[in-house]
């Protein structure tokens, strides 16, 4: 799950913000919603984190939330301009008010709720672990006087921080998957954690990792759409209508299998 914001963030990126949208990135209201106002939403989310948000071999800005987002700012009449600022810079933007709303596969935890208002959750995600590909470790019993990887302030290092005194193991912390996933590849450590869609997408594009245990039981967390606590309640409404609509009718289930779906 994602990293909680280091508020020093706040003060040094919300002076770039306003360069930061994309023109391509922005949504016109759409007679097929109920009517919006002449607001443009600022919503902030990561650069990197596939398949929910990263940028493809067309150069073009993709995933399940900028999908998710388009298709319900379109059954609801919405217009926003949407931000890839990374996840720490795009929580600052909504703490600080330079963004009215987040969707960055952000778990919704208790702790977080105490700061933000969330929406009903789009997606379910759970934590797994994953090694280089033909690695001999097949599960956790063979961690034992070895190093793991994990994302500061995630479910994953939550969850690998419960188990490593069980099975002997010490962690290694990363500020981001990608150079955590190289740290298992070259050997340095022997596993990773991870969110499993993550881990999945990236498994099958060839990243050189395979899963070998999930912990759907005890590191399950639903993904929401953030404003902070008490503002911004009419585009949280937006939200949970307009997901409760794609979902009725299909574009939801389309959009998850259009990134998730083996090829």
């Amino acid at each position: 799950m994602k990293k909680f914001l280091s508020v020093a963030l706040a003060a040094v990126m919300m002076l770039s913000l306003a360069a930061c949208g994309s023109s391509s990135n922005k949504a016109e209201s759409s007679s097929e919603g109920g009517s919006a106002s002449d607001k443009t939403y600022i919503i902030a989310t990561d650069t990197t984190f596939a398949p929910f948000e990263f940028t493809n071999d067309k150069n073009e800005f993709v995933g399940i939330d900028v999908d998710i987002l388009a298709a319900i700012a379109k059954d609801q009449g919405f217009k926003y301009d949407l931000q890839s600022l990374g996840f720490d810079a795009a929580v600052a933007a909504l703490e600080s008010g330079q963004a009215d709303g987040t969707i960055a596969g952000m778990s919704i935890t208790e702790e977080r709720q105490k700061k933000y208002d969330f929406s009903e959750a789009y997606y379910d995600s759970y934590v797994c672990m994953a090694v280089k590909k033909g690695s001999n470790i097949k599960g956790y019993e063979d961690l034992k006087g070895k190093k793991v990887a994990a994302k500061t302030g995630t479910q994953g290092a939550d969850c690998a921080e419960s188990l490593k005194d069980k099975y002997g193991f010490d962690i290694t912390y990363f500020d981001d998957s990608a150079t955590m996933y190289q740290d298992v590849k070259t050997g340095n450590t022997v596993a990773c954690f991870e969110d499993q869609p993550v881990m999945a997408y990236g498994v099958s594009q060839g990243n050189g990792l395979e899963i070998v245990a999930e912990e759907k039981d005890n590191f399950s967390t639903p993904y929401g759409f953030a404003v902070l606590k008490g503002q911004n309640a009419d585009l949280l409404k937006m939200f949970n209508e307009g997901l409760k609509n794609i979902k009725a009718n299909g574009t939801y289930d389309e959009i998850v299998a259009k990134y998730t779906s083996a090829k």
